[in-house]
Formats: C-alpha cells, sequence, structure tokens
C-alpha cells in the first residue's frame, strides 16, 4: 500500500474557527455550541493532529443528521459537593458541558486543592489534550479520560469490547509551555486508522486484527469488521478498563459498549461519559511545582530526550501563527461548500 500527501492551503485560524461554526449553525447546531466546536476541531488541526480536525467534520455532521445527538442541548451543571461537580450534557457534546462547569471546577479546585468534574449523557469525538492543555496554562495540573465506542479487543479477549480510551494530562512548566499528553490506551486512535485507510498506507504491526481475528496491518480490514488492540498489551487493556470504570461507571455515562445507535444510521459520536481531575499544586508543592516540572524537563533532555510530549503539537501550533493552519485542498472545498445555505 501506498499513499501521497494532497495538495493543501493554509488559511487564518480565525477564519478556520469561524467557517466551521457557520457549518456547524446551517446544521441545527446552537451559536453557543458550534463556537466550542470549531474552536476546538479548527485547534486540533492547527496543531497538526488531523485525525481530529476538519477530517471530523462529516462525522459530526452525520451524527447531527441521524438525530443521536442533540447540537443544542444546555448543559445542566451540579455542584454536588466541596470538590465534585457533575453535568448533564443532556445528550449533547462533551465539549460545552465542560466549558459550562469550568467556572465552578476552578473555583473549588483553587479552594480545595483538587476538584472533579464528571459528565455525563454526552458525546465527545474530538482530541482530549484541548480539554486539559488551558488548565495548566492557568498553574493548574489537570487529567481526563474519556471512553469511547467499542472497537477494541481487551488482552485475552476475542471480540471488541472497549473504546480507543484515551488519557490526557496537562502540567505547567516554568518558562516553557505546558507539559501535555494526550494517548489512546489502543495501540493507534481510531482516527489515524481511518486517515491511513483513506490514504491508502498500512498501520504499525500490532495495531489491529481483521473480521477473522488475525493480525493485519491493513487498515481497511481493522475497519471492515475487525478491531483495534490495546497498546502494550495487559497493560494497556488495563488502562483501558480503568477508563471505562472512571469515564462512565463513576460518571452515569454509558460504557463503550453500553450504548445502541443502530436506529440513527450515519451516527458516528460516542455517547459515553467523561472525567476531569483538577489539581491545584500551590498546595502541595509550596509554590514552586511550575519550577520543579522545568528540572525534570531539563534532566530529560540531559540525558537525550530530544523531543518532549506535546513539543510537535506546539511547533505545528507556531508555525501555524505565521503561515496559517495547513488544510487539504480538496477539505477545504469540501468545507466551503458545506457552509453555503441549501
Amino acid at each position: 500500500m501506498s499513499g501521497s500527501h494532497p495538495p493543501s492551503e493554509r488559511l487564518p485560524f480565525e477564519a478556520l474557527v469561524q467557517l466551521l461554526q457557520t457549518i456547524f449553525v446551517r446544521h441545527d447546531v446552537s451559536q453557543e455550541v458550534a463556537q466550542v466546536l470549531a474552536h476546538n476541531c479548527a485547534a486540533a488541526q492547527r496543531d497538526g493532529a488531523h485525525s481530529h480536525g476538519v477530517f471530523r467534520i462529516p462525522g459530526y455532521l452525520s451524527s447531527l443528521a441521524s438525530g443521536w445527538v442533540d447540537g443544542r442541548a444546555v448543559p445542566v451543571v451540579e455542584d454536588v459537593a466541596a470538590g465534585f461537580v457533575r453535568v448533564d450534557a443532556g445528550g449533547g457534546f462533551a465539549q460545552p458541558a465542560l466549558a459550562a462547569a469550568r467556572p465552578l471546577l476552578v473555583a473549588k479546585a483553587r479552594e480545595a486543592g483538587i476538584a472533579v468534574l464528571a459528565i455525563r449523557n454526552s458525546h465527545h469525538f474530538a482530541a482530549l489534550w484541548p480539554d486539559v492543555e488551558p488548565f495548566a496554562q492557568e498553574g493548574l495540573l489537570a487529567l481526563s479520560v474519556v471512553n469511547s465506542m467499542t472497537c477494541v479487543v481487551p488482552h485475552g479477549g476475542q471480540r471488541p469490547l472497549f473504546g480507543t480510551n484515551p488519557i490526557a494530562f496537562a502540567a505547567p512548566c516554568q518558562g516553557l509551555a505546558p507539559i501535555v499528553f494526550d494517548m489512546a490506551t489502543s495501540a493507534l486512535a481510531h482516527g489515524d486508522v481511518q486517515i491511513a485507510a483513506r490514504q491508502g498506507h498500512a498501520v504499525p504491526p500490532g495495531t489491529g486484527v481483521d473480521r477473522d481475528g488475525q493480525p493485519t496491518t491493513d487498515p481497511q480490514a481493522i475497519l471492515d469488521g475487525g478491531a483495534l488492540l490495546p497498546f502494550g498489551g495487559h497493560k494497556g487493556s488495563a488502562l483501558s478498563m480503568m477508563v471505562e470504570l472512571l469515564a462512565a461507571a463513576l460518571t452515569g455515562g454509558n460504557f463503550s459498549f453500553g450504548f445502541d445507535w443502530s436506529g440513527h444510521p450515519g451516527a458516528k459520536t460516542p455517547w459515553t461519559g467523561q472525567l476531569i481531575i483538577v489539581i491545584d499544586p500551590d498546595k502541595g508543592a509550596g509554590g514552586d511545582f511550575a519550577a520543579r516540572s522545568r528540572e525534570l524537563v531539563e534532566r530529560m533532555q540531559a540525558v537525550g530526550v530530544t523531543r518532549l510530549a506535546g513539543e510537535r503539537r506546539y511547533r505545528e501550533r507556531a508555525r501555524a501563527q505565521v503561515e496559517g493552519v495547513e488544510v487539504g485542498r480538496e477539505e477545504l472545498a469540501q468545507l466551503v461548500a458545506l457552509s453555503l445555505p441549501a
């Protein structure tokens, strides 16, 4: 299998946000929700996370058109304990629910030192790092987990059960951009498999199996009745199980296997839950956490680490600020067409 990168164009970040926002509004999404989703999607594209950038727009629109997700849902925030916030996303997307609860969550974290946000009845179809990075920019630590639709075979199992179930973490670092990582507990993110299939190139060995349960590097075979595998065998599988418990069982959301979208042809977004834990490091490190974070980074560099978590995204972001956000020419034409009145 072989593939090549299609021709692309670059446009200002805010122009891309506005274009995406217009598309969402034209497809029955409220202005408030459209603004959050557009910024999230454009940020992923800007930072080079193309599997969660404009590539996702058709999936969003397909889910909306199917009636599976409510693009006008208004989240209901519940203040339930000194360090605990719940949000019912109302069958809408998780990011607007996070935005609605964020001020209360931050206030509780600064007061109590730690606070938890449990989002249920929500759809998450985006990269997870944009959910946590802003907390680190405010000097806080943040950890988030979200489960997705069933597409991963647990270690030792014969059939898929878990989702790709990512984990994201962000921490402030003195004088540097926040330390941020976002990783699927599957061997590869589902969106990356879809992009590999579209571009016609193989995925690494150990990524997944075909419909007969046989190992394959053909992304289309994984998508056509096959499944992904957890990274690291039993270790990734255990982390994926942890995500199911934290993001679904604890929040009241659906497990990755706990929803049936068969009655909504075209539905793409998983209807699950999300958990976010925010910590004020000043309560533990006496105000020098960011400095100690910097010390750790410098020690890692001293032993030969040349690329830290999040660095590639920051480089892409800096380039986009100067040159604009890269979007495939064909994709951009499709986006413009979707933004026009029917």
